[in-house]
């Protein structure tokens, strides 16, 4: 359970599409001028990664990979297809986002509208095979792991773009400088939400295993404290009776 918890924050804030490794970065730029739109693309972008990456998973276990076929028959063991990764990983993100268009077309056709050639693009977006690529890469053992870590990137994704949209529409009231006016701006500003995304690694950086033998660790820290203190008296009373003898 901890490693599920901990891979599903790790991939929104610490390992975020955009602000980690800047994936995805021509429709975070291009749809983020009003939230409606980037929320609708945003969720677009969870469902596609949701369902592509458990699938690619379970075409790089029992296809792919080396020794993947070993399942087939024992004469299939050394068959290795892993050249076929980036067709068929591609293949099943241009199926489910055909999916995702024809569904948005049907029950909401002024987000279609409004999102235009962008939604057809999620096949290409390199956050999508990005997803997938990661999982690959990772090794990511199990399918629950892969179902979260789809999951988990798509908010990831979908907070950096909402956020943009949001300060973005509000931006357009303030007085900003006519050389930043624009995509100016919005790099700064997503520069400085990297940064603020980045300082939540300090939550994942502890120690999981406790220090063994506290006790006696704390024994001789306190015996050697007690040595050094007697050292420190010995050499002031030698000092003291030098200087008596001195004296006389």
């Amino acid at each position: 359970m901890l490693e599920h918890v901990e891979l599903f924050f790790k991939s929104i804030f610490i390992d975020n599409m955009v602000f980690a490794v800047f994936l995805g970065m021509c429709s975070y730029l291009a749809v983020s001028k009003k939230v409606s739109t980037a929320v609708g693309l945003g969720a677009a972008v969870i469902f596609v990664l949701a369902v592509t990456v458990p699938l690619n998973w379970l075409l790089d276990q029992y296809l792919l990979r080396d020794g993947a076929l070993a399942w087939l028959g024992p004469e299939y063991a050394d068959y290795n297809l892993s050249f076929l990764s980036f067709i068929m990983f591609i293949a099943t993100i241009a199926t489910m986002v055909q999916l995702v268009e024809i569904v948005v077309e049907k029950f909401s056709p002024s987000l279609y509208n409004s999102l235009g050639i962008f939604l057809p693009l999620i096949a290409v977006n390199c956050a999508i095979l990005g997803g997938s690529l990661f999982m690959q890469a990772r090794e990511i053992p199990t399918l629950g792991l892969a179902l979260n870590y789809g999951v988990s990137s798509g908010i990831g994704w979908f907070l950096a773009i909402l956020a943009i949209a949001a300060i973005r529409e509000k931006i357009r009231y303030s007085n900003v400088p006519a050389p930043l006016r624009g995509l100016g701006i919005t790099f700064i500003i997503t520069g400085l939400m990297g940064i603020g995304f980045q300082s939540f690694g300090g939550m994942l950086t502890g120690d999981n295993e406790p220090p063994e033998n506290t006790d006696s660790t704390t024994a001789e820290k306190i015996e050697e404290k007690e040595i050094e203190k007697e050292l420190a008296e010995d050499e002031k009373a030698v000092s003291y009776n030098k200087i008596i003898n001195e004296e006389k």
